[in-house]
């Protein structure tokens, strides 16, 4: 179970009832496609803004005129009218995964932890309240439970990918934190675990094992094989979460992954998880 922004969630796994996997698989394509148009190779920003547009102009066309207006659109996006209208999915989170990416493009520094929020927001929280309305479970109890997990899993994907970002001109720890912690961009660019950065890290690893697991009672409330589906995946980013502390916050020399002896730790962590209490 790889732990790397999208696929933090389910992507038509096995675990998925199978009449649920071709809609998961085309929100993931979507997804997954918009956000390597902001992230990946050496395109301009002007011309990767520009691509990212032909999405929005897709979901325009899918508000406007559902699959009719869908004629001459490349496979991705008729695939994703299909899934929308089969299965009454609400366009807003596909918007807000869309102003993510194009913040990607423009955005590289987060001024304070709500500005970070307000990002995952609507970078990843919108992957969680669309799987629970195709679960039929987006019930308002659910929806912030579901935000806490995806929220807390966008943040293992920061922390662990510290170095990486810096790499592509990235830092999503939030300005005011490395200045709590005295910590500067030059310690990131220099990889410098010291005191200080262990101290941020800590802190910042801890917030988001708050976050997730207070989200994690939706995975007991969700039945069967999604249920199961939900506890490996929190279970997964706790399981990182675990190896960051392990390795005394160090995600310079090595950035913690879910390897074939983590993957028995996840399943026993969900095989084992804690009921919510009465």
């Amino acid at each position: 179970m790889p732990i790397n922004h999208y696929e933090n969630f389910p992507v038509a796994s096995l675990l998925l009832p199978a009449n649920l996997r071709e809609p998961v698989e085309a929100i993931y394509a979507f997804a997954r496609s918009a956000d390597d148009i902001a992230d990946e190779g050496d395109t301009p920003p002007e011309k990767r803004l520009e691509q990212l547009d032909t999405y929005r102009k897709a979901l325009d066309a899918i508000e406007s005129g559902g699959l009719a207006g869908m004629c001459g659109q490349p496979p991705l996006f008729a695939r994703l009218a299909r899934t929308i209208l089969n299965n009454h999915l609400p366009l807003k989170p596909f918007y807000d995964l869309l102003d993510a990416f194009k913040q990607d493009v423009k955005k590289k520094r987060y001024e304070d932890f709500n500005d970070l929020a307000d990002y995952c927001r609507r970078s990843a929280n919108p992957i969680g309240r669309l799987l629970l309305v195709l679960y039929s479970a987006d019930t308002v109890e659910n929806l912030p439970l579901a935000d806490c997990i995806c929220t807390g899993l966008q943040l293992v994907n920061f922390w662990q990918d510290v170095a990486h970002d810096w790499k592509k001109g990235r830092v999503y720890l939030p300005l005011q934190d490395l200045a709590r912690f005295q910590v500067t961009e030059e310690d990131i660019a220099a990889s410098r675990c010291d005191e200080r950065w262990q101290a941020l890290l800590a802190f910042e690893v801890a917030r988001t094992k708050a976050m997730l697991n207070t989200g994690a009672p939706l995975a007991r409330r969700l039945s069967g094989r999604i249920g199961w589906e939900l506890r490996l995946i929190v279970a997964g980013g706790l399981y990182i979460l675990d190896r960051i502390e392990a390795v005394g916050y160090d995600v310079f020399a090595r950035s913690p992954r879910v390897d074939s002896v983590g993957k028995l730790a996840v399943a026993w962590r969900a095989l084992n998880y804690p009921r919510p209490s009465a």
